[in-house]
């Protein structure tokens, strides 16, 4: 099997083809391409913001998506792989952050947001499309059903939240301002 080109992944992954995330899964050349489309997303939403409000959230905001996707593949992985695998899944976290990386691909989709007028519905369909993303990669990664992917994004998500909400409490309690 040949593997398609970057861009050719990124519009198959906008697609939500399930062919497109095995593949991803599959080559582990592709984790810098995830990375990538993590960082650029980042940046165009930070350049969008800087326009819409004049608050650009630039390097920092891409170093924080960055951190939260490599996160968030970790927590999907104890989740999806340790606590409460499928019958067929066997994965790893590099399968995982591929996967997820390019579940990203729709967030380049923010810079509609710069039309007068569109900046709700482009925020609400990015979204939306984000997270159908990430369930057909969870699906893939796994090899689990839509279902259990569904259940396994949302539990990843509220762990993730409360170990970013602990982290931050001991934090405070730790440097207090």
């Amino acid at each position: 099997m040949t593997s398609r080109s970057m861009i050719d992944r990124m519009l198959g992954a906008l697609r939500l083809q399930s062919d497109v995330y095995e593949e991803v899964e599959a080559d582990q050349k592709a984790t810098g391409e995830a990375a990538f489309i993590v960082v650029a997303t980042s940046l165009v939403s930070g350049a969008v913001n800087g326009v819409l409000t004049g608050a650009s959230s630039g390097f920092f905001g891409a170093l924080g998506s960055l951190l939260g996707w490599a996160f968030y593949a970790w927590v999907a992985y104890l989740v999806g792989v340790k606590l409460f695998p499928g019958p067929q899944t066997k994965s790893n976290w590099g399968e995982l952050a591929r996967t997820l990386g390019y579940a990203n691909t729709a967030r380049f989709l923010i810079l509609f947001e710069l039309v007068p007028g569109l900046r709700a519905i482009t925020r609400l369909v990015v979204a939306i499309w984000v997270l159908v993303a990430t369930v057909v990669a969870l699906r893939a990664a796994l090899d689990i059903t839509t279902g259990r992917a569904i259940w396994i994004a949302i539990a990843s998500a509220i762990a993730q939240l409360v170990i970013i909400a602990v982290a931050l409490t001991v934090a405070a309690a730790i440097f207090p301002m």
